[in-house]
């Protein structure tokens, strides 16, 4: 059996995933609680993306049972992914259309969606038309606009800029914060200080054994307080996480001469 309903909100028991050519990714159990936000972090090529596939479905563990609860599933990828030729009020409403619901009340709670990620007043711009702050604010609407009961992220800001990072994950914050029930989150993220700032706790990923190296708790509780990252508690833990992460990395190779 590679599939069971939990009830946790996702888990993986002995999950494994075999490639051709290289080491394979896992054996790996892990537990993600109702409304928890864990980030996954390690080396590229760790597996990151593939747990995050294995958790949406998308792809079988070779080994192993994938575990989710009953409920929606929302994904945001590393690109908006947005239909070109659509508004972004189309753009979100399609999932709601493609399940069956009518379209005027797919665009209403679409609008309402897009107001929530700060694009109320760009309904009708085309993804040509929106920098890429805002098309990334779309494809987390249209992953919302479903009230997923799991949300898993692939790096959806890593190619944003510092200050939008910055807003789109306060904005992810009070967006989780204010549903009821809160959605469990997933997130895979190279920065470390992201990984402390936006999770309750973080897991390390060993590109070399394909196993979870360490998980660590962030500080404090969810979401932040203004100013957070200036705190001694936050530094520490960012501290620790890199240390974990560079210890599942192999050294730079020293140059001749050096």
């Amino acid at each position: 059996m590679a599939e069971e309903t939990v009830d946790a909100a996702a888990s993986l028991d002995g999950v494994l995933v075999r490639f051709p050519g290289r080491a394979p990714l896992g054996p790996i159990d892990m537990t993600i609680a109702p409304g928890e936000i864990v980030a996954v972090v390690g080396a590229s090529g760790a597996g990151k993306s593939t747990l995050l596939r294995l958790l949406a479905g998308l792809e079988p563990p070779s080994e192993g049972v994938v575990g989710r609860a009953e409920g929606r599933t929302g994904f945001v990828f590393q690109s908006a992914t947005l239909m070109p030729w659509a508004d972004a009020l189309a753009n979100v409403a399609l999932p709601l259309e493609l399940a069956g619901v009518a379209r005027p009340e797919a665009r209403a709670r679409a609008a309402e969606a897009l107001t929530a990620v700060g694009l109320g007043d760009r309904l009708d711009a085309r993804p040509r038309q929106l920098s890429g702050g805002m098309a990334m604010r779309v494809a987390l609407a249209r992953a919302l606009v479903t009230a997923p009961d799991l949300l898993l992220l692939d790096e959806p800001f890593a190619a944003l800029d510092s200050v939008t990072r910055r807003r789109l994950i306060e904005d992810l914050h009070r967006l989780w914060s204010t549903r009821t029930p809160r959605p469990a989150i997933v997130f895979v993220t190279h920065d470390v200080e992201e990984a402390v700032y936006l999770a309750d706790r973080a897991v390390v990923l060993d590109a070399t054994t394909g196993r979870v190296a360490t998980g660590l708790r962030s500080p404090g509780a969810l979401p932040r307080p203004r100013e957070w990252r200036a705190d001694a508690g936050y530094r520490a833990a960012v501290e620790a996480l890199a240390a974990a992460l560079a210890e599942t990395m192999s050294p730079l190779p020293v140059e001749a001469g050096a």
